[in-house]
């Protein structure tokens, strides 16, 4: 992990434990009511996102709830469905290990805060969940720590959970070995008031090499371990099969600062959770 910026973890949860999130969220999905202003569609192009999120206050305040976002063009401009609501979403977030049973128990499991102690984690908290649908969007290359950025750097730390295999034709995750030992070059942070989206980009993204990504393909229940630095993408799901994976960051707060500038805050509804209970 601490050479390459990422450690793969097979089985580390048990089917029975993926599929218990799996139905979890099938009936999340199922009580899903968005009103249609709300519907933003997730994007992680750096205008689109700008676009759809930054001038949306439902994802700006998203921290401390369960909200959902959309995959491109799933939606009329009414807002209304064009395809079933259960393949329309792309991500749920983002306090899922906050506010549902299920995801709490998995983010807080024994297993987790072993890791968490054998990483010499002092005093880890829980800042964000997602769960990932993957249908077919490809998530460009980035470093996590542009969007949860922290001082110091190197605090911030991924728990990905593969709840089905994750191959290299349904979108598996991609790495750039070592490459979280170089910093970051850009960073999304809120907007000054009165600016026309709510967050923007300072500093830009550099061109990556294609050759230096290296697939990490991951059988259902495997855990990968991402650093907030390390540089890591996935291509598109060309694939007849689902990719569905649960991830939640954990910051090491002893010593740390959180960003204020950061779009995710903690609220006094939810302060970051502590992962050891």
């Amino acid at each position: 992990f601490h050479k390459d910026g990422f450690l793969v973890l097979e089985q580390f949860f048990s089917a029975e434990e993926c599929d218990s999130m799996r139905s979890q969220i099938q009936k999340i999905v199922a009580e899903m009511e968005v009103p249609p202003h709300c519907r933003t569609a997730f994007s992680t192009r750096e205008e689109e996102q700008l676009q759809a999120q930054g001038s949306s206050d439902y994802f700006l305040t998203s921290g401390d709830k369960i909200r959902f976002f959309f995959e491109k063009g799933v939606l009329d401009g009414k807002g209304n469905f064009l395809i079933p609501k259960e393949k329309s979403v792309s991500k749920i977030g983002h306090a899922l290990h906050a506010y549902d049973p299920v995801f709490k128990q998995i983010t807080h499991s024994p297993k987790v805060q072993e890791l968490g102690r054998k990483l010499g984690l002092e005093r880890p908290v829980v800042v964000q969940s997602m769960y990932i649908f993957k249908s077919f969007l490809a998530v460009t290359p980035h470093q996590d720590a542009t969007f949860l950025h922290t001082e110091p750097l190197g605090r911030v730390l991924g728990f990905w959970i593969a709840l089905e295999d994750a191959t290299q034709e349904n979108g598996c995750l991609w790495f750039i070995p070592g490459s979280h030992t170089n910093g970051i070059t850009r960073r999304m942070v809120r907007a000054a008031s009165g600016a026309s989206t709510c967050v923007e980009f300072v500093g830009s993204e550099p061109a990556y090499d294609d050759k230096q990504f290296i697939p990490l393909p991951i059988s259902k229940g495997g855990l990968i371990l991402i650093h907030g630095e390390v540089v890591h993408k996935s291509e598109l799901n060309s694939s007849e099969s689902s990719r569905h994976a649960f991830t939640f960051h954990v910051m090491e707060a002893k010593g740390t600062t959180w960003s204020k500038e950061n779009w995710l805050q903690p609220t006094p509804e939810l302060p970051f959770p502590s992962l050891y209970t």
